[in-house]
């Protein structure tokens, strides 16, 4: 049963009005997300998966799994798990989101003039893998053969007149969490984690800055696939497939314990995907 809003609360998140000293002050001395930005970055070995996807893949004749799909619902997974990475601070306070959200960039065409187009994938702890899969398949089939709101939205703003009026009371809705839920509902900075990938490019990995617009407090980049040499205790050398991921994210939200055991979790998700078959709010051990 979904709790009854009370007076605090916003649309998209639930004031938190039970938590430590600390997290409480840091919004109020420190009010702008992109003044906190901190960064992490983890290796990820690709043997198992790689092998996975392709048993997986062969042995099913409907939607390919590819191994960024894995990686977004590995992500969704570790945040489900792992509340704390579903906060957000607005307006000076700290908020628990009341959705599960990732985004990510579809370019409908590879060259300097391919349009780029946003995808949003909503998910609930009973959402699986393959159930997870065709969503980002059909968002990304979606975002290929047509137009996203977003993108829609931005085109009239593009035509209105007072742009500089416009922008200043987004920015009064936005951090007041006055934003229409149609807004909310297309704005990929509205969302728990904003993806990217850069290996899908050929590039290796960057890290994306975090906005004082919007919600988003965890910005992932995927690079790309490599073979790294790996010791053994006598000094053999073997090469080992990886793909290395980072973070950039509101150090204000939590305390890097909790950060380290968050990306801890989701290194063994993704090198165990066979974690995922079953809903994403089943609990791990790791």
């Amino acid at each position: 049963m979904k709790a009854k809003r009370r007076w605090g609360d916003r649309r998209d998140g639930t004031k938190l009005r039970d938590i430590d000293a600390m997290h409480y002050v840091m919004p109020l001395m420190y009010p702008n997300r992109c003044d906190n930005e901190a960064y992490m970055t983890i290796s990820i070995r690709l043997d198992k998966t790689e092998e996975y996807l392709r048993r997986k893949n062969k042995e099913s004749a409907e939607t390919k799994v590819t191994l960024f799909e894995v990686i977004i619902i590995a992500i969704l997974k570790t945040i489900q798990l792992r509340p704390q990475l579903n906060r957000f601070i607005a307006n000076k306070t700290m908020y628990q989101r009341n959705n599960l959200t990732a985004a990510f960039t579809v370019k409908k065409v590879f060259s300097d003039e391919g349009d780029e187009t946003l995808a949003r994938i909503y998910a609930d702890e009973n959402d699986t893998l393959d159930s997870l899969a065709a969503k980002i398949n059909e968002q990304i089939t979606l975002c290929k053969t047509g137009t996203d709101e977003s993108t829609d939205a931005m085109n009239v703003i593009k035509k209105l007149p007072f742009r500089q009026l416009i922008g200043a009371i987004a920015r009064m809705l936005d951090r007041h969490g006055l934003m229409p839920k149609s807004v909310i509902a297309t704005d990929p900075y509205q969302c728990s984690v904003v993806l990217t990938n850069l290996g899908s490019l050929g590039m290796n990995i960057g890290y994306h800055h975090l906005m004082n617009w919007g919600t988003t407090s965890l910005f992932v980049v995927v690079g790309k696939k490599h073979n790294k040499p790996h010791y053994d205790s006598e000094g053999n050398v073997t090469m080992k497939r990886e793909l290395a991921i980072s973070f950039t994210i509101d150090e204000r939200i939590s305390d890097g314990y909790y950060y380290a055991r968050s990306l801890k979790l989701l290194k063994k998700l993704v090198e165990n995907p066979e974690l995922l078959e079953g809903p994403i709010g089943n609990e791990v051990r790791y």
